[in-house]
C-alpha cells in the first residue's frame, strides 16, 4: 500500500461502492488497524487523531493522567452526561503506576451490563486487558507502539461487532483519523516494538534495582521490583523535597526534561510542574502525586551509561 500525502484517492470507476473516496474512509490507516488488532488479539482495531468525546456517565479512577481528567471533568461535562454506562481504567496510572486488577474490575462490570475501557500507554507486549474482560483497550499509540515520539495518535482494539458498526460510521463520520503519513510512522515503529520494550524494560529494571538500593532515595514506584506485588510500566520516584528534584533533573545528561514517555530516549518530567499544573494539590497528593515526584520514562540507550548518570545525579544533588 503506497503511503499517501494527499487527501484524496482516485477511482477508476463510480461504480466502485466500497472504495476509497476519502482517506478518512479506508485504506491509509487499514494496515496499521489490522497489526494492532492481531497485536492485542482482538477482531477489530480503529485509530483516531485526538481523544474520543461521548454523552455518557462514567466511572473512572481518580488515579488518572492530567489529560484525561481534564477531558472527563471538564469536557465532558460541557456537553453534559447521562446515564452510567462506562467503567474507565488506567493501569498502570501516570504517573504514580498504580496497578488495578483488571479481572476484577471487569466481573463486576459485567454483573450490571456495563463496559469497561481500559487506557493503557503499555501494549499487549506486555499487558493484554482483553484477555482479562475489558471490552475495549485503548492504547496510546504515541507512546511505546510507535516509540519514536514523531507521532500523536490513539488506537482502540476490541471484538463487538456492533461497536464496530457503531465506531466505524462515527470514526468516518466525524473525521477523527490520523493521516496516512502518520499510520505508515506507527505501523514502522510496531515492528520494533518487541525490541524497544526488552530494552526498555531492562534498563528501567537496573535503574529501579540501584535507585531501590540507594540510601538517598526514598521510596521507588516500580511494579517490576521484586517488591512490588505486579510487574508492567515505566519507573517513577519521589526525591525527598521539590528543590532536589528539579537540581537531579538539571544534573543529568541522558535523561531529557520532557513530558511524554515511551519513546527510545529517556526522559524525565516533574508531574506536579509539568503534566498535573492544572490539577489542584490536594487532588494531586490524594494520587500520591507529590512536589517532589520525579518520573523517569527509561529509553534503550546502554544500561550502564543511564544507570552512571543517574547515580551521579543522585549524588551531585544530595549532598
Amino acid at each position: 500500500m503506497p503511503t499517501l500525502s494527499n487527501a484524496i484517492e482516485a477511482r477508476i470507476h463510480s461504480s466502485e461502492g466500497q472504495a476509497v473516496r476519502h482517506v478518512r474512509a479506508g485504506q491509509p490507516h487499514d494496515n496499521f488497524e489490522r497489526a494492532v488488532a492481531a497485536l492485542e488479539d482482538a477482531k477489530y482495531a480503529l485509530t483516531f487523531s485526538s481523544e474520543l468525546a461521548s454523552n455518557l456517565h462514567i466511572v473512572s479512577i481518580a488515579d488518572l493522567y492530567s489529560g484525561t481528567r481534564r477531558c472527563l471533568t471538564q469536557a465532558a461535562d460541557a456537553h453534559g452526561v447521562v446515564n452510567t454506562k462506562l467503567i474507565w481504567i488506567e493501569t498502570p496510572s501516570n504517573p504514580t503506576l498504580s496497578m488495578v486488577d483488571i479481572a476484577v474490575v471487569a466481573q463486576a462490570a459485567h454483573q450490571i451490563g456495563v463496559l469497561v475501557v481500559v487506557d493503557t500507554f503499555l501494549s499487549s507486549y506486555i499487558q493484554s486487558p482483553l484477555h482479562f474482560g475489558a471490552g475495549i483497550v485503548l492504547l496510546s499509540v504515541t507512546k511505546y507502539v510507535n516509540g519514536h515520539s514523531d507521532v500523536l495518535m490513539g488506537v482502540i482494539a476490541f471484538d463487538s461487532p456492533e461497536l464496530k458498526h457503531k465506531l466505524s460510521f462515527l470514526h468516518n463520520a466525524i473525521g477523527s483519523v490520523p493521516s496516512p503519513f502518520d499510520c505508515w510512522l506507527a505501523h514502522r515503529g510496531l515492528k520494533t516494538l518487541h525490541l524497544r520494550a526488552r530494552a526498555a524494560l531492562k534498563n528501567a529494571s537496573s535503574l529501579a534495582l540501584a535507585l531501590e538500593a540507594s540510601p538517598r532515595v526514598l521510596a521507588v514506584h516500580y511494579p517490576g521490583l521484586s517488591s512490588h506485588p505486579q510487574r508492567h510500566g515505566a519507573e517513577t520516584f519521589p526525591f525527598g523535597f521539590e528543590e532536589a528534584g528539579r537540581q537531579l533533573y538539571e544534573s543529568t545528561g541522558y535523561f531529557t526534561l520532557a513530558e511524554s514517555l515511551g519513546g527510545v530516549e529517556s526522559l524525565c518530567e516533574v508531574p506536579a510542574r509539568m503534566t498535573h499544573v492544572g490539577v489542584s494539590k490536594e487532588v494531586r497528593e490524594a494520587s500520591g502525586v507529590y512536589d517532589d515526584l520525579i518520573r523517569l520514562s527509561v529509553g534503550i540507550e546502554d544500561e550502564r551509561d543511564l544507570l552512571n548518570d543517574l547515580l551521579q545525579a543522585i549524588e551531585r544533588v544530595v549532598m
